[in-house]
């Protein structure tokens, strides 16, 4: 693609004149004007006058009923950390500077933030998602690794579900670390992700 200088030399050449060339470009700023008042005028996104968690996905039916589970502070502490498939909890964090993380995380939040550790144990293969009722970063380890997220979105609209990520997962056990949370509670669940 040509720059707009290098554009006009070239129709030059092939005798287009320039007042042409004007009028076009000084009709560029009052199209523009017109699409913004346009756009102006279409209403608004919905917004939410009230959160609601009624009428949420089959994969969230589990959503509303929490179980308390304090995070882990390092791997030898996940077995009491359970996150079960289908039921969602009620995690209370610890300061992310007393936590040891199997895998460096990808984002793993500052000296004021909140991280834990948490068992997920996968029965059979597919699709799980991980939903978080706060912001906060998400991995899923495999021994050493961590495995790479398929999707990630915002949650149901108007619910009190934040964001979910999804992972493909074999069976087998996994730990699930969050990091960066601003608040040391936060409510998360592991599901079978939707189609």
């Amino acid at each position: 693609m040509q720059s707009w200088p290098a554009a006009l030399l070239v129709q030059r050449r092939r005798g287009t004149t320039f007042k042409a060339l004007r009028i076009a470009a000084a009709a560029w700023p009052v199209l523009a004007l017109a699409a913004g008042q346009a756009l102006a005028q279409q209403p608004p996104p919905e917004t939410c006058t009230a959160i609601s968690d009624e009428g949420l996905p089959p994969a969230l039916a589990g959503w509303a009923s929490r179980s308390p589970v304090t995070a882990a502070a390092d791997v030898s502490g996940v077995g009491a950390a359970q996150l079960p498939v289908g039921r969602s909890i009620a995690a209370k964090l610890r300061p992310t500077r007393d936590v040891v993380f199997p895998v460096l995380p990808a984002q793993p939040g500052g000296s004021v933030s909140h991280s834990g550790l948490f068992e997920l144990p996968i029965t059979e293969a597919g699709d799980y998602q991980i939903s978080l009722g706060g912001g906060a970063w998400i991995d899923v380890v495999s021994g050493e690794s961590s495995i790479q997220s398929s999707r990630h979105g915002p949650g149901p609209a108007c619910s009190s579900v934040r964001k979910t990520v999804t992972f493909p997962l074999q069976p087998g056990r996994y730990v699930v670390t969050i990091t960066g949370a601003g608040d040391p509670e936060l409510v998360l669940m592991a599901s079978h992700a939707a189609p």
